[in-house]
């Protein structure tokens, strides 16, 4: 009997891309890596019809997430020093950006000198997968095991 071979489909990621401005764009994209300079998103609702280029130079984040619709009861950033993070190499941080904003997660390690980094969220219901955090758009990143 002969076994049918599927076509092998390219992963499929939500995201939610913050802009420095304050701009938001919410889609799928399907060619994010993180060497690259930046990444194709296919607008909410706009599946087929509009393709929008995202750089990184314009970016604070780009939030690879569970749903589109996020969390509307969102808590305020706690004190992540007493979270537990993950065992093993993981370094818990906290990401402050030049408009106050903060990240809080854990991350395998970064550098400033890399286009970004990855950091996942401590909270365990969050809606954000992972974050990958834009080097140039940080103000301050505050570290500990």
């Amino acid at each position: 009997m002969e076994k049918k071979v599927e076509p092998i489909a390219k992963a499929q990621n939500l995201v939610v891309a913050r802009y420095r401005d304050g701009r938001v764009i919410k889609g799928t994209t399907y060619d994010f890596g993180p060497q690259k300079k930046g990444f194709h998103v296919v607008p909410l609702g706009e599946e087929g019809r509009k393709v929008s280029e995202v750089l990184f130079s314009d970016l604070k984040a780009v939030f690879f997430v569970k749903s589109l619709e996020g969390k509307q009861d969102h808590p305020l950033t706690k004190d992540v020093s007493e979270e537990k993070a993950e065992p093993g190499s993981q370094m818990k941080v906290k990401i402050t950006f030049p408009d106050g904003e903060t990240l809080a997660g854990t991350t395998q390690g970064y550098t400033l000198e890399r286009e970004g980094f990855f950091i996942v969220p401590l909270e365990e219901d969050s809606n954000n997968l992972r974050i990958f955090v834009i080097s140039k758009a940080v103000k301050d990143v505050d570290t500990w095991k």
